[in-house]
């Protein structure tokens, strides 16, 4: 049976994108200002300002456009492309990606929305570090041999109970919230391409909690 959507989880999307985008527009949109205001080393200061703001909503823009788009549900899309807008987008956070190139025993044509899914993994790992931490993927494993994993390690790193609930399809449309939209999103994606998300939170180890998120790909 074809999977619908109602026309409420694509209002809440839009909202939630452009909240995300609105931070780095809204400083370059400053720094034009300023440059109009500034002169010498002030007005040097707003270029910078701008460049960065740039720098970070394209990132923003390319990491939503794979996660979320056509293009990053593609079969045969590289991870490389998937590695890399991830982490553009993290660039300048409290958190860091580790997430290595493609190498000899990493899977080289990833099925249809593998770096869909990889993107919004990530982008869920990122709400669970409140306070920052590391993100690692691991996703060497080919379809039906083992899942991808992508790790969250931090102080309380934890995916909370209502996008919990949303990423399981257990929250009804009119209960979501821009803040649960995504998770909500992501779970009927992991469906229309055949794939399960496991979440699990495993023991803590020096005051670094540790969230787990495992993506069964089908066999190909």
């Amino acid at each position: 049976m074809p999977l619908s959507v109602d026309p409420r989880v694509l209002e809440l999307l839009c909202s939630r994108l452009c909240h995300d985008l609105v931070s780095p527009v809204g400083a370059i949109n400053n720094g034009v200002e300023l440059m109009e205001e500034l002169e010498g080393d002030m007005a040097g200061e707003a270029v910078g300002l701008v460049a960065e703001s740039g720098r970070k909503a394209a990132a923003r823009l390319r990491c939503f456009r794979l996660a979320y788009g056509a293009a990053g549900g593609q079969e045969g899309v590289p991870l490389e492309d998937g590695r890399q807008a991830a982490t553009d987008y993290l660039v300048g956070s409290k958190i860091a990606l580790a997430w290595p190139p493609a190498g000899s025993g990493v899977v080289t044509s990833p099925p249809a929305g593998a770096v869909k899914m990889l993107l919004n993994l990530i982008l869920i790992a990122e709400e669970a570090l409140s306070y920052g931490g590391k993100i690692e993927v691991d996703a060497s494993a080919g379809p039906g041999s083992g899942p991808a994993q992508v790790i969250a390690t931090g102080r309380a790193a934890a995916l909370n109970e209502a996008a919990l609930a949303a990423l399981n399809g257990q929250t009804d449309v009119s209960d979501l919230t821009a803040r649960t939209v995504h998770a909500y999103v992501t779970g009927i994606l992991s469906q229309q391409y055949g794939m399960r998300i496991e979440v699990l939170n495993p023991d803590s180890a020096d005051g670094q909690a540790v969230l787990l998120l495992l993506l069964h790909m089908p066999r190909g």
